[in-house]
């Protein structure tokens, strides 16, 4: 028992002087390391990520507002056509029967009209001469009122007519490239409550446009004439640029998310871009160049005040007025630690910008680390040991030789 107290009391002594040796970093022995980060000139930037699809600046639908059997048709898919250009035709018999049918009513109408014209004239003088009675007088006016109504509305159905006769004749409205085909010959359409869409006729495609599905978080970053990158699957070692032209003020939501559109230019002079495709979106909400910049971790570095004195670091500590607008970080120059009050611009999570206080190139301190004994590297073979751990057999021999 007496031999085991003895072992247990030289193991709590090696224990308490491993402890102070590595841990009490205040002797004079110790040396000190510090991490720092140079003060530079950088051109910094910040984004905004959204997906979009690449769709034609302008887009027009083509339809019929006249019901029938599609006629003819001029165009395909890929067809380049140019404004007024007949790309389609629906079958005219019936639309031409109703013509000539209201041809022959509004003849009919006019014949009547000028009857009941000449009449109620001969009746009016006839009636101002006492002639005849109110009676006829009244009905002379009434048929004459009567067949007027019906001339005008025959001459209104007629216009109608010719204009539906005319919707048969299907032109392009703008010049541009037929990217969708809805119908083939022989096939009936129902221009019913709504127009039947039978093209679709996009405008230029070398300039195209990204609609972009930005999230309500980042939404307020984003304005008008923003700088964009993007790149889509069909080219994905090539990257586009645009710039931002409109930020629309209707949310859309799907699934609890809440996301705006936001319109991006996107030239297209090679033809690349085709309608439909996805894009990844990158928004320049901000880029600045050549701007000072320092790591974040400068701003929270506080030097241990006994560990850096007793290794013989000087610190020179500054009063900040005013901690809510100056920060401040501690330059290393030489064996002396200076702390400096600096003013801040841009906050990023990489970087930040340091609008004055500081110039370009000084050593910041993001970190401070305690190292073994400054008392010269060991010498070949030798290494560090505590002295209070028990030698191998031997070694006094050894040292001695």
């Amino acid at each position: 028992m007496k031999m085991k107290k003895i072992v247990l009391g030289i193991a709590g002594v090696a224990v308490i002087g491993v402890v102070c040796y590595f841990f009490l970093g205040a002797s004079p022995g110790r040396a000190l390391s510090w991490e720092t980060t140079q003060v530079k000139r950088e051109r910094i930037s910040n984004m905004v990520s959204a997906t979009g699809t690449v769709e034609p600046v302008t887009k027009v639908d083509v339809g019929t507002q006249v019901s029938g059997i599609v006629d003819k048709i001029y165009v395909d898919y890929n067809s380049v056509v140019k404004k007024g250009q007949l790309i389609a035709e629906m079958d005219k018999v019936t639309l031409q029967a109703e013509l000539e049918s209201q041809e022959a009513q509004l003849a009919n109408a006019k014949a009547e009209y000028d009857y009941q014209q000449k009449n109620y004239a001969r009746s009016k003088v006839l009636f101002e001469k006492k002639l005849i009675s109110d009676t006829d007088y009244e009905s002379a006016t009434y048929n004459y009122e009567k067949a007027k109504s019906t001339y005008d509305k025959s001459k209104a159905d007629i216009v109608k007519v010719r204009r539906n006769l005319g919707y048969a004749v299907i032109t392009s409205p703008i010049d541009g490239v037929v990217i969708s085909r809805e119908v083939e010959e022989g096939q009936t359409v129902a221009a019913g409550f709504e127009t039947p869409t039978l093209f679709t006729i996009a405008k230029d495609l070398t300039e195209m446009q990204v609609i972009a599905d930005v999230d309500e978080a980042d939404i307020g970053q984003v304005m008008d004439g923003q700088r964009v990158t993007f790149s889509v699957d069909a080219y994905s070692n090539d990257i586009f640029e645009g710039v931002v032209t409109q930020v629309r003020l209707e949310a859309t939501v799907e699934s609890n998310v809440v996301t705006y559109e936001v319109v991006i230019s996107a030239p297209n002079p090679d033809l690349k871009l085709k309608p439909g495709l996805t894009a990844t979106v990158s928004i320049y909400t901000l880029e600045k160049n050549g701007v000072l910049t320092i790591s974040p971790k400068a701003l929270k570095f506080v030097p241990d005040y006994q560990v850096a004195e007793a290794s013989g670091v000087i610190l020179e500590p500054v009063q900040v007025e005013n901690p809510a607008l100056q920060k401040t970080v501690w330059v290393k120059k030489g064996d002396t630690l200076e702390q400096k009050e600096v003013r801040l611009g841009t906050l990023l999570t990489s970087v930040v910008e340091v609008v004055n206080g500081l110039q370009e190139g000084e050593e910041v301190v993001i970190g401070m680390q305690t190292g073994k004994p400054a008392m010269g590297p060991p010498q070949t073979g030798e290494t560090e040991s505590s002295p209070f751990m028990p030698k191998p057999p031997g070694s006094d021999k050894k040292n001695k030789k």
